[in-house]
């Protein structure tokens, strides 16, 4: 048995700001994907995954008894499966801000809810919400607390804008420019991030006045105006708020960006090759990219495995 595929997603924009009502936009990842297997012939890493599914069903059987309107699942046939073996096959990084348990989410409430909102459906408003809401019930066993968009974006595979917590909709993004010089790229950090600690640091952050205050006029004004740009293929425009936001996110962000990226990360706000931003939680993982000249941003990132997603 193998079940569909679901990919992995970026958040271009949007991270830590979603949690304050700022836009964002989130993009399928294709490059990474997973899906829920059995097979006779078992690995250790698929024997881990089996006993984590274990637990997971536990947690899904706990939070349709005590949220029965919003979600019900075939947990019998869930359980029957793990028992034969089953396990979440992955090539979607862990801990590394692209996804890893919004699609194995999607998997499940692909293969196992009762009575679904399908990918076929007219996707009303409601519908979007309400998906948002029970993939969001649904991470928080992997993140203790989940806006629910990574599942969303890998059960629906389109890119999704987020207006603001109640307002989402898929979003019809510019096509690729083929030969484009400009790029979005992933670099990857070398070392995992854990998203738990990360959202805490920031909900502790939150208590702070100042903190809110530079949240709401620099990092959410950015954050939106990007998204913007971004939709409307305003390529100058997009660049510049790049920049002021990857510049807002060293001076406020510190703990979420690597101590040995903190360097690399000025030196492209000083040179222009390169503007650095968070892809996720951050603390490790990927770190999101944007240059208007790709071999610039090689060249000045030299030793660096350099990861295109998107050409302008």
């Amino acid at each position: 048995m193998k079940g569909p595929l679901f990919y992995s997603k970026i958040l271009l924009f949007g991270e830590y700001g979603i949690i304050k009502d700022s836009k964002g936009l989130s993009i399928p990842y294709n490059f990474y994907n997973g899906a829920l297997k059995v097979s006779e012939e078992s690995s250790a890493k698929a024997k881990e995954s089996n006993g984590h599914l274990a637990r997971y069903a536990a947690y899904l059987n706990e939070l349709q008894n005590k949220n029965p309107d919003l979600v019900h699942f075939d947990i019998d046939t869930l359980n029957a499966d793990i028992k034969k073996g089953m396990y979440f096959d992955s090539s979607i990084p862990q801990g590394y801000g692209v996804g890893s348990s919004g699609a194995l989410v999607a998997a499940i409430y692909d293969k196992y809810a009762t009575d679904k909102i399908t990918v076929l459906e007219n996707l009303t408003r409601e519908k979007l919400l309400k998906l948002k809401k029970i993939f969001g019930e649904m991470e928080s066993f992997f993140h203790g607390k989940s806006s629910g968009l990574d599942p969303l974006n890998s059960y629906l595979s389109i890119p999704i804008l987020i207006n603001s917590k109640d307002n989402i909709e898929p979003a019809g993004i510019p096509s690729q420019t083929q030969n484009g010089t400009g790029a979005v790229f992933l670099l990857d950090s070398g070392s995992t991030g854990d998203t738990a600690p990360m959202v805490s640091i920031f909900m502790e952050n939150m208590k702070q006045e100042p903190f809110r205050k530079m949240l709401k006029t620099k990092f959410v004004k950015h954050t939106d105006a990007c998204v913007d740009d971004f939709l409307k293929g305003d390529v100058k425009s997009l660049f510049k708020n790049v920049k002021s936001l990857s510049h807002v996110v060293l001076d406020n962000f510190k703990p979420m960006i690597p101590a040995k990226f903190h360097k690399l990360w000025k030196h492209g706000i000083d040179t222009n090759d390169y503007y650095l931003k968070l892809c996720g939680s951050g603390g490790g993982g990927y770190i999101l990219g944007f240059t208007e000249n790709i071999e610039k941003a090689r060249k000045s990132l030299k030793g660096y495995n350099l990861e295109v997603v998107y050409n302008f």
